[in-house]
């Protein structure tokens, strides 16, 4: 059988900020390709607030616009340069963040800061489309056999690429133990995923969301405690944490905090619960500024954080969370066709949506 000489990418294109996605079509020469890049036919790609904030809120993509959006990547490899022609065949999830693995911050372990990173929908064109041409390197293998005894398709794992990984990546460096108490601040999304993550290494979770349905599904799925926190002040919940804590055999000091809403008020909550050798991880992302008494990170020797996605080598431990059933994906989760884009977009940009949407390939 002869071998194509090109193929042809259908996409949903941004192709200026606020208006909606186009439909667009273009051919791959595959003699165009690197040694080391790879063509994934895109199984879904999950809709993540970052996409929003390319098309709605004035963030800025590394590319300009038109830019097919969509990070959150899975499918398999189609078509692949010469070093990467063993991985055709293989069903995988594409890392949100590709670090170049040579240079000097990589080298240190630093990856996710890599000055040469590619960012799938931002730095090249994503994954709201057929396929999608990335770097092979990182690209993290599916057993579809082992998803499909837990109840899950290829499609549904695309969120291992930027909710669960980023959540994964913050849990493990801020140091979760067995008996630790980990406060989550913001459940939807990453901060559901992050919960769940922080419960199967034996945290103790609090979940704090001003959407009790959010809190709800916490509950059943990581969370010891979960928290309405419309309108009370930190130290009116850090005292309920302390009480409960106190009943249960938490520990008092040293808390693992999780700031991922992305809102000023989150922001302000998490780091008003700082204590005495507390972690907050900074993983939610808003262009606010917030008022802030950065001394209590000294009085208290408290850690301040970020956290900027997820390295590669850290995909199959998280996946590995999945396929054992310690984190769910189903309840928070909803497939959805791309052709649906422009919709999804606008309902998930109102917070009408309780789920990740994960949009898949569908056209005629």
């Amino acid at each position: 059988m002869t071998k194509p000489s090109s193929i042809e990418i259908l996409s949903w294109q941004a192709v200026a900020p606020g208006e909606p996605l186009q439909r667009t079509a273009r051919r791959l020469e595959l003699a165009s390709l690197r040694p080391d890049e790879a063509v994934v036919e895109v199984a879904g790609c999950g809709v993540c607030h970052t996409d929003l904030g390319f098309l709605y809120d004035g963030t800025r993509p590394g590319k300009p616009f038109p830019l097919t959006l969509g990070h959150e990547i899975s499918g398999r490899v189609v078509h692949a340069g010469a070093s990467a022609a063993s991985l055709v065949g293989t069903p995988v999830v594409v890392p949100a963040v590709i670090p170049c693995g040579e240079c000097a911050l990589c080298k240190q372990g630093r990856g996710s800061i890599c000055r040469k990173q590619i960012f799938p929908g931002s730095d090249v064109d994503g994954g709201f489309a057929t396929h999608v041409v990335v770097p092979a390197r990182g690209l993290c293998p599916v057993d579809e056999a082992a998803l499909g005894r837990v109840g899950l398709g290829l499609a549904d794992v695309s969120v291992l690429a930027d909710a669960i990984s980023t959540a994964y990546q913050a849990v493990i460096r801020s140091g979760v133990r067995a008996g630790d108490l980990a406060a989550v601040v913001g459940v939807g999304g990453v901060g559901g995923f992050a919960a769940q993550i922080a419960a199967a290494l034996g945290a103790h979770v609090v979940a704090l969301d001003v959407d009790d349905e959010r809190l709800r599904l916490a509950g059943e799925h990581g969370a010891a405690l979960t928290i309405n926190s419309r309108g009370l002040d930190p130290g009116e919940i850090r005292k309920r944490m302390a009480a409960e804590g106190k009943q249960r055999g938490w520990p008092a000091l040293c808390w693992k905090l999780f700031e991922t809403s992305g809102r000023t008020a989150g922001q302000q909550l998490a780091f008003g619960l700082l204590g005495f050798g507390a972690t907050m991880m900074v993983v939610g992302f808003t262009r606010d500024k917030v008022d802030v008494r950065l001394s209590n990170l000294m009085a208290f020797d408290a850690t301040l954080q970020g956290n900027w996605g997820c390295l590669p080598e850290h995909y199959p431990a998280a996946l590995q969370l999945v396929l054992d059933g310690k984190v769910r994906l189903a309840p928070f989760i909803e497939r959805r066709p791309l052709s649906s884009i422009n919709d999804t977009f606008r309902e998930l940009h109102e917070g009408k949506l309780k789920k990740r949407p994960v949009l898949v390939p569908d056209f005629a």
